[in-house]
């Protein structure tokens, strides 16, 4: 039997999940990397700051979701599924693929959004420099440090969130889904 196919279990192959994560991830990083310099072409630090925020945002969004997943007991989906309630079907997806989509939330999106949010910041760290006719390289030290914080302290409360509410995530993850699954 090859490696790339799939083994007896219904499993498939961690090489080709690996290769398939790989390409994922260059897919997402350049189509991201895309985005955000065009979005920041031109911008002022107000946008660089906004944007910032929002890959910021969107890393810890998809920890929560990532997290959530692992956690979440299938039991009240199997439920909602009986009574076709939107997204529990999708729901039912994520719980029963819970590593990779965890893989993908965690580390594809989430390592994504903190190298993209390291270029903004490396562009804010610039535009202020040159606003302020500053060459420090404390500036640099400050925005990094705080930029940080708020990735790590965000994504710290939102598992503490996913763990907790991981029903709630995992059923709103699904309805989302469920819009794009027809």
């Amino acid at each position: 039997m090859k490696k790339t196919q799939k083994k007896k279990s219904g499993s498939v192959s961690p090489y080709r999940w690996a290769f398939t994560v790989f390409l994922m991830a260059v897919a997402l990083s350049a189509v991201l990397s895309l985005a955000s310099e065009s979005m920041l072409a031109g911008a002022g630090v107000a946008v660089a700051v906004l944007i910032l925020a929002m890959f910021i945002g969107l890393g810890i969004l998809f920890d929560i979701i990532g997290v959530a997943v692992t956690a979440a007991d299938p039991r009240p989906f199997h439920s909602m599924a009986a009574h076709k309630e939107k997204g529990a079907k999708e729901s039912l997806m994520l719980l029963r693929n819970a590593s990779q989509v965890s893989s993908v939330c965690n580390d594809v999106v989430g390592d994504i959004c903190g190298i993209v949010s390291g270029t903004t910041a490396a562009v804010i760290v610039v535009q202020l420099q040159t606003a302020l006719d500053l060459r420090s390289v404390l500036l640099s030290v400050a925005v990094t440090a705080l930029i940080s914080g708020l990735t790590i302290g965000g994504k710290a409360l939102g598992k503490t969130f996913a763990m907790k509410q991981s029903t709630k995530v995992v059923y709103c993850a699904g309805r989302f889904l469920h819009v794009f699954h027809r």
